[in-house]
């Protein structure tokens, strides 16, 4: 038996809050933060709403010195950065400064960072002013860039590394960094993921026409997890972050223990069986949910709550139904299930590790947060489900064990089991 693994610190950067306060104080009260984006439609933008964090009111040079700051366009990066930074804080953990700290690495993951950076990249090479790029512009548009950046400010010595997996991604990360030190090979993880704003980011699913497209004027009724209205994902950015440590690392600290990882699993559908580029495979969803649960050792009657994918599409009942099958549990014997996509959309390969952070603020808090506008629930999941079992507003619950899935595009998924401490 491997190394126990706990959650020692959180931080958070989400359209709907910025640090665990705000975050937690907006999951409680079913606060949105999709808004309306003036420049989506100026560029006759579908859909003209997203969300996207505010970082206006932040002070970046916590984060950054003034010389980083100079020339940073990658959103993404910002969002990774205040969020890692954030979360290495609440875990009562200091930069190293003399040498490597050998036993703390990262894993951070993206799916696109500094698109924004990119773009002035390319103009500025068109135009022949190959020179007035600056130093950073190779940091701010690799994929690695976020993980390099917080190893280089935290002086990570152990592995260092970006994943990207679609929306599985910062799920993915959670899951990478856990078995990292179970298997002994480090005593500290910073996990987490990012993904930038914008339209040259959401520009791609606009065109693909699977966006809600008439909510411009209501935003925040837009996003509807498991409602029988939703008509496509709202696109969002952001980044979340988890510490994670080994049990004894963490105990020899007195740190402060939000939950423990007990496990989980990662697959793919092939892209067979109904599976697709932008659609799963039922089967392969199915064995993620089995394998997460006997990786963790928790019996499927064992499970007491889930935080799902749904992302507010005619998909949603799909889950339910692949969740129902996994666990052979239905109707009233269902295990309480919310998406937190109704707060602040899809956030892509930061939704994972967004809404981790989320899910594993409920094991702390004795709360299951409500899923907002989803009072009119699809007939399709009411078929499988009881009505009780679908958390709608915030409610007080123990639970021991909750999942958290994400089932990504290109048919990837991966599903991580978190246990209250």
């Amino acid at each position: 038996m491997g190394d126990r693994v706990v959650v020692t610190g959180l931080g958070v950067c989400a359209p709907n809050g910025i640090g665990l306060t705000a975050f937690e104080k907006s999951l409680n009260q079913g606060i949105s933060g999709i808004r309306f984006i003036k420049k989506l439609k100026e560029l006759n933008f579908s859909c003209q709403i997203a969300g996207s964090p505010n970082i206006e009111k932040v002070d970046l040079n916590q984060y950054f010195t003034n010389i980083q700051l100079k020339g940073l366009r990658s959103s993404g990066l910002i969002y990774g950065v205040i969020a890692g930074l954030d979360a290495w804080k609440d875990a009562q953990l200091h930069r190293s400064f003399e040498e490597p700290d050998w036993k703390s690495g990262i894993v951070f993951g993206t799916g696109i960072l500094g698109v924004d950076k990119f773009r002035e990249a390319i103009y500025k090479v068109d135009d022949g002013n190959v020179r007035r790029l600056g130093s950073t512009a190779v940091i701010q548009t690799m994929a690695s860039g976020i993980s390099a950046y917080l190893g280089g400010i935290l002086g990570a010595g152990n592995q260092v590394t970006t994943n990207s997996s679609a929306c599985s991604t910062g799920t993915e990360a959670v899951l990478m960094g856990y078995e990292r030190i179970a298997s002994g090979g480090a005593a500290k993880m910073l996990v987490g993921s990012c993904s930038d704003s914008g339209p040259y980011v959401w520009g791609g699913f606009d065109a693909m026409r699977i966006l809600p497209t008439k909510f411009n004027n209501n935003p925040e009724e837009a996003s509807r997890p498991m409602s029988a209205s939703a008509s496509g994902f709202v696109p969002g950015s952001g980044a979340g972050a988890l510490v994670l440590e080994s049990l004894d690392s963490a105990l020899e600290r007195k740190a402060p223990i939000y939950a423990e990882v007990l496990g989980g699993a990662v697959n793919s559908g092939g892209q067979r069986q109904g599976g697709s580029m932008t659609a799963a495979n039922p089967e392969a969803v199915q064995r993620c949910i089995t394998n997460a649960l006997k990786n963790a050792t928790v019996a499927p009657d064992q499970l007491d709550a889930i935080n799902g994918h749904l992302t507010a599409t005619m998909k949603d009942p799909d889950e339910i139904l692949n969740w129902s099958k996994a666990l052979d549990r239905s109707s009233i014997d269902f295990p309480f299930i919310n998406s937190f996509k109704g707060h602040f959309g899809h956030c892509l390969a930061a939704s994972g590790s967004i809404e981790c952070v989320g899910t594993v603020l409920q094991l702390k808090k004795d709360i299951l947060f409500g899923t907002i506008n989803c009072e009119d629930v699809h007939p399709r999941i009411l078929d499988l489900v009881d009505p009780s079992r679908i958390v709608n507003e915030t409610m007080g619950f123990r639970a021991e064990t909750i999942a958290k899935a994400s089932f990504g595009f290109g048919d990837v998924n991966c599903c991580v089991i978190f246990k209250r401490f």
